[in-house]
């Protein structure tokens, strides 16, 4: 038996959902991950919990760019806050038809039904982000003349990738708020698996009156992710990625998995740098940040271990102080 009136899980999928560590990212790779995400979602909505689900866009925007650039000459290049829109799309139908395919074969489609919905959220205007553009994004440059052009004609700031080459950088603002959050909690109040704040969300500012325009950026989708959870009341946010959960001394021969932490413990070891500033770092920030505005749990781990994480036997778990 499954109830309906459980506790509401937001579900944060990291990059592994859709490519493994060595694949090329092929469409075939992408549906066989998308179907091993689908079965651990769907096992918790067998054990009576509600689910939103919201995902990362990082290589698919990437591609999305490139595609867009390599056909300059013959199609005008679309906005970035168009191109994550895409990406929505394009991740959630495969999220949506993989949930959808696996609630049939468990016997719960009468009773259930996966959706998506592209969805905005709101960035501040005077967001200092803006000001200090850091995240690299699209195709690699190599023309000097080819960079200067683009800087004149687009108006894009290019700096030196430490890779190699030359990449356009955008801002990454915080996020404030979620556009369609009234909808998510309708949907997910009414028997729908959500699929919803794709990459973060796609990034937008409200003029005085609330009308709102999309703005060129990056969202960590960690925290795009966090404010998800916290404005459709989320009992529990839950960041999956590819390894076990947080640790102390990652990649070394002592290193700990960090099985609980306070948001005063966490806070500590993140201004101490403990967790990479580009993976783990972005991840216990948003866990932190949900902890301490709901006063709920939070937890990071990984994909496969779901059910694990829920019973505490592995993951990272942050509470409130």
């Amino acid at each position: 038996m499954f109830k309906k009136d459980g506790q509401l899980i937001v579900i944060a999928l990291g990059g592994n959902a859709f490519l493994q560590k060595g694949e090329k990212g092929t469409v075939e790779e992408q549906w066989k991950n998308v179907y091993v995400a689908a079965k651990e979602i769907v096992g918790l909505i067998k054990r009576g919990y509600k689910v939103v689900v919201t995902h990362g866009n990082g290589p698919q925007v990437g591609n999305v760019m490139e595609w867009m650039e390599a056909l300059k000459d013959k199609i005008p290049p679309l906005a970035m806050d168009i191109a994550g829109a895409m990406t929505q799309g394009w991740i959630g139908y495969m999220l949506q038809q993989a949930i959808q395919n696996v609630l049939i074969e468990e016997g719960l489609d009468h009773h259930y039904r996966a959706v998506t919905l592209i969805n905005q959220v709101i960035v501040k205007k005077d967001d200092p982000a803006w000001n200090n553009p850091t995240k690299y994004v699209g195709p690699y440059y190599y023309n000097e003349e080819e960079i200067e052009k683009l800087k004149k004609e687009r108006g894009w700031v290019i700096k030196p990738d430490p890779r190699g080459g030359y990449r356009r950088v955008v801002a990454s603002p915080d996020v404030v708020d979620n556009v369609e959050k009234e909808a998510i909690k309708l949907l997910y109040e009414n028997d729908f698996i959500v699929i919803a704040s794709g990459g973060g969300g796609i990034p937008v500012v409200a003029d005085e009156i609330g009308r709102l325009e999309g703005r060129e950026a990056v969202i960590d989708k960690d925290l795009g992710g966090q404010l998800l959870a916290s404005v459709v009341d989320a009992d529990i946010f839950i960041i999956l990625t590819d390894v076990e959960g947080a640790y102390i001394n990652y990649g070394k021969p002592d290193q700990k998995l960090l099985k609980e932490l306070k948001v005063s413990e966490a806070k500590k070891l993140l201004e101490q740098g403990i967790f990479g500033a580009g993976s783990m770092g972005p991840k216990v920030k948003a866990a932190i940040r949900f902890a301490e505005k709901t006063g709920k749990p939070a937890y990071i781990g990984h994909l496969y271990k779901l059910q694990d994480i829920l019973e505490g036997k592995s993951g990272t778990k942050i509470l409130p102080d």
